[in-house]
């Protein structure tokens, strides 16, 4: 038997002002989206802004249904609109944020397991890394320079 250890590297900002420029405007875009996400259930609400290799942004929120699990998330409708509206542009980033109506959430809160293929399908398909940020309503950001960091045993169509 052998046994391999998984390690990344995760950058941790005590807060967004610590951000460059554009990344605290993917931020902003974020945030402001979240008045938009649809979460009558879970009142949770999910927005993800992404940056395209040719500087437009595209913005989604996550989209409940009361069948659940046919809702949709933040990433899967940012991710979806980019590639229809820019079907040959790569993703350069994702910024994420969150927004609960039950508490103030100040750690950041990483994509969902269906989010992170998603994620990787477009890393793979462009063969560009995404840079993943992370914030949840105040405190510390999380940037992660790719979505293989956060799905190290990854499928993908490399394995079809």
């Amino acid at each position: 038997m052998k046994e391999r250890e998984l390690k990344f590297t995760l950058r941790v900002f005590d807060t967004v002002n610590e951000l460059s420029k554009e990344d605290a405007t993917l931020f902003v875009a974020a945030k402001n989206a979240l008045k938009d996400a649809y979460a009558p259930y879970s009142n949770f609400r999910v927005a993800a802004t992404v940056l395209l290799s040719n500087g437009k942004t595209v913005t989604g929120t996550n989209q409940e249904n009361a069948a659940f699990p046919v809702g949709i998330c933040a990433e899967g409708t940012a991710l979806s609109a980019a590639s229809a509206l820019y079907p040959d542009v790569a993703i350069s980033k994702i910024a994420i944020t969150i927004k609960s109506g039950k508490q103030i959430i100040k750690q950041p809160v990483a994509p969902c397991g269906v989010c992170r293929q998603r994620l990787l399908e477009y890393e793979t398909r462009f063969n560009q890394n995404i840079e993943i940020l992370l914030m949840g309503e105040e405190g510390e950001v999380y940037a992660v320079a790719t979505v293989k960091d956060i799905l190290p045993l990854n499928f993908s169509k490399n394995d079809l």
